[in-house]
């Protein structure tokens, strides 16, 4: 296993906001899909993990990125937290 996969395995699940509006859920074979409030499936498409930075790559092919600190995703001015 490389250590890019390693680092996504250990990603896989989901993330909220501390207010539980935005959920994200990664799955192991590097697609997402995210909730806002009662809109599921807003965004969903691809991600990938390189260190403690994460791309996500929509269905539409727009790209947004975020770090991964503290045991946290910190993603388009939002922190995500396992759930």
């Amino acid at each position: 296993m490389t250590s890019a996969i390693a680092t996504t395995m250990s990603h896989v699940g989901l993330w909220a906001s501390e207010d539980g509006y935005i959920r994200q859920q990664l799955f192991p074979n590097g697609r997402y899909v995210e909730a806002r409030g009662a809109r599921e499936g807003v965004y969903r498409g691809r991600y990938r993990i390189a260190g403690d930075h994460i791309d996500y790559i929509d269905d539409s092919g727009v790209t947004v990125s975020g770090d991964l600190r503290g045991g946290a995703i910190h993603h388009a001015g939002s922190v995500l937290y396992p759930d």
